[in-house]
């Protein structure tokens, strides 16, 4: 089932469009602020954000712009606010779709639908024979064995599969994962989660998960 993030601060509009877009099998989460949405985002794997861009404690295109510099979902505007700029800074950032309100709730499930067809999410990767379920995060050994890792270190696991391929910086794992307790981890902390990882993986050779000196690290998977 696809599983999408409706962020939509309007209770009346919100409850509407989730109910329509469950009767359509969706799993929808309906999210009425930014700070619910980023929450959310950190939680679970999502195949479509739904995003307004007037939220009551921040813009939606600042939330985009945090989505497609830690992932590579999909996104969809669904604003009033449809000027040439608004259009052309929401697509600018990277949405996918960009639709004005008012719209007929067929317009809407048809833009969702041709969006999930171009844009695919990953659910499961592999990885030296492991597969990484990333629904239920958990990554199955070759023995058939489900491992669990701790919530943070999936977490990582997750924002590396998502972001693939591009390569993501200490400073931008320390943001995604811990925000504004940043003081909670350093860049120590997420190199002895990669570690971890790389142990529960069987990645001793490092082409899953790849180092990028000076930068980061990269997932790369079973080239």
């Amino acid at each position: 089932m696809k599983r999408l993030l409706l962020v939509e601060d309007d209770r009346s509009l919100g409850a509407t469009l989730a109910e329509r877009l469950e009767r359509e099998k969706y799993e929808v989460y309906w999210a009425e602020t930014q700070q619910r949405a980023l929450k959310k985002l950190s939680e679970g794997l999502w195949d479509l954000v739904i995003l307004d861009i007037g939220l009551p404690d921040g813009s939606g295109f600042e939330l985009a712009r945090h989505i497609k510099q830690n992932t590579s979902l999909p996104i969809m505007f669904m604003t009033a606010l449809s000027t040439a700029e608004h259009r052309l800074e929401g697509f600018e950032i990277g949405a996918e779709e960009f639709l004005p309100k008012p719209f007929h709730l067929r317009e809407l499930l048809l833009r969702v639908q041709h969006v999930l067809d171009s844009h695919p999410v990953l659910h499961q990767v592999n990885c030296h024979g492991r597969t990484i379920d990333l629904d239920n995060r958990a990554i199955v050994q070759p023995s058939g064995e489900r491992e669990h890792p701790a919530a943070k270190d999936f977490d990582l696991l997750q924002l590396l599969v998502t972001s693939s391929p591009r390569v993501i910086s200490r400073n931008q794992i320390l943001d995604s994962l811990w925000g504004e307790d940043k003081l909670a981890a350093n860049q120590r902390t997420i190199d002895n989660m990669i570690v971890r990882l790389r142990q529960t993986l069987g990645d001793a050779d490092s082409t899953c998960i790849r180092s990028v000196r000076g930068v980061g690290y990269q997932w790369c998977g079973d080239e």
